[in-house]
């Protein structure tokens, strides 16, 4: 299909596994995500969803 990529291309892109890629669609993470059929098609210009809760600011109070 052209203008979308797989769960394993997108896995290989973004340095993670498709076990996550397939979790971001899953829980909407990833923008324009579709599911067809058994698989997971993903826009090519899809961006990789940050890990909001691994951020985590320090304060030195």
């Amino acid at each position: 299909m052209n203008g979308y990529i797989t769960v394993q291309e997108a896995a290989d892109k973004w340095g993670i596994t498709p076990r996550q890629v397939q979790i971001l669609c899953k829980s909407n993470r990833i923008v324009g995500a579709t599911r067809m059929s058994r698989i997971w098609i993903i826009p090519e210009d899809a961006e990789k969803p940050t890990n909001d809760k691994r951020r985590v600011e320090y304060c030195n109070d």
